[in-house]
């Protein structure tokens, strides 16, 4: 029988690593959501989810370099850029971004996680999976997890492509502190991609996730040149990002100003603030993120295309942002 004929649960084994698990249980839905997760977290992709993957212009990417630093980046292309021969398969024709650490992190075997989203519709999809080739013009990836997530905190924008645009111009910033327009990029931001993982060859699951987080601009807050936190809100209670921070500090951020095409990728340690006055301070905050930066890469202007903002998640209406 076809893995897309199933019905009912899609694995016989938990999809859940024990970082995830572990959150659930102290939440107090471990077997709820071992029950959903086997019904919806799958070992393939479905067919919306591979023609999905073939109209997107970009993909978000998480990776891990040779230190075992988390990156979070983007893969741009025409649409069909990337494709699905079969549900066990992406193939991305596409090259990282001068300076952009993705292009050393490329090899093959190597733990990857995707992110297709789609912000005019607000659909998205999970994938990780290890990278099975290699070669000059992109790669391929052998699919492990694949799910769709819901459209919560995702704000609604509209693409449109450069009529000239050249990547070989791109010219990389490195930093080890924040400066004041690297802040200033962060503090109005309304969306971020954060890549997380969790590596051990003895469990079922595990590997390197992408995720969308999102709030109203000024949702990130600066606390000092080294540190920054955002909230984090009621999700699909898998807890992909924050299993794997339990287990492995390590975390990439992905900062992405719409209107300017700038990138800033960071790469530190995060730090789970479960209670507390600061938890207390945000509407809507279940918890708190605290970063702190290792390296950052800054790539001016580095996108073909950019946004035109249509409207801000409905789910927005019950979150706030840090009071000035």
């Amino acid at each position: 029988m076809s893995p897309n004929n199933l019905k009912g649960q899609t694995q016989g084994a938990s999809p859940f690593h024990r970082g995830e698990q572990e959150i659930q249980a102290r939440l107090g839905i471990h077997d709820k959501m071992e029950n959903i997760g086997r019904r919806f977290i799958r070992e393939y992709l479905l067919d919306q989810h591979q023609e999905f993957y073939q109209q997107l212009p970009f993909v978000l990417v998480g990776s891990s370099d040779s230190r075992g630093r988390l990156w979070a980046s983007i893969l741009t292309g025409k649409p069909g850029f990337v494709s699905s021969p079969d549900s066990m398969t992406l193939d991305l024709k596409a090259q990282p971004l001068p300076g952009d650490r993705l292009s050393d992190n490329l090899q093959e075997n190597a733990d990857i996680g995707l992110l297709g989203i789609e912000l005019e519709t607000r659909r998205r999809n999970r994938v990780n999976g290890k990278i099975k080739a290699v070669s000059a013009d992109g790669f391929t990836v052998s699919v492990s997890q694949s799910f769709g997530n819901c459209p919560q905190y995702i704000q609604k924008r509209q693409l449109h492509w450069l009529p000239e645009y050249c990547s070989a111009s791109l010219s990389a910033q490195r930093f080890t502190q924040l400066t004041p327009p690297l802040s200033a990029l962060m503090t109005r931001a309304d969306t971020l991609f954060i890549a997380t993982g969790y590596t051990d060859a003895a469990a079922a699951h595990h590997g390197i996730d992408v995720s969308h987080r999102g709030g109203k601009p000024g949702f990130v807050r600066i606390e000092d040149d080294h540190t920054f936190s955002f909230p984090d809100f009621a999700g699909n209670n898998f807890y992909n990002t924050l299993g794997n921070l339990l287990l492995n500090d390590r975390v990439g951020i992905l900062f992405l100003d719409f209107q300017a095409g700038h990138l800033l990728s960071v790469t530190g340690g995060a730090e789970i603030i479960w209670a507390g006055e600061a938890v207390k301070a945000f509407p809507g905050a279940e918890r708190l993120l605290r970063i702190t930066i290792d390296q950052m890469i800054y790539l001016p202007a580095a996108l073909p295309f950019r946004w035109d903002f249509q409207e801000y998640s409905p789910s927005l209406e019950f979150t706030g942002q840090w009071s000035k």
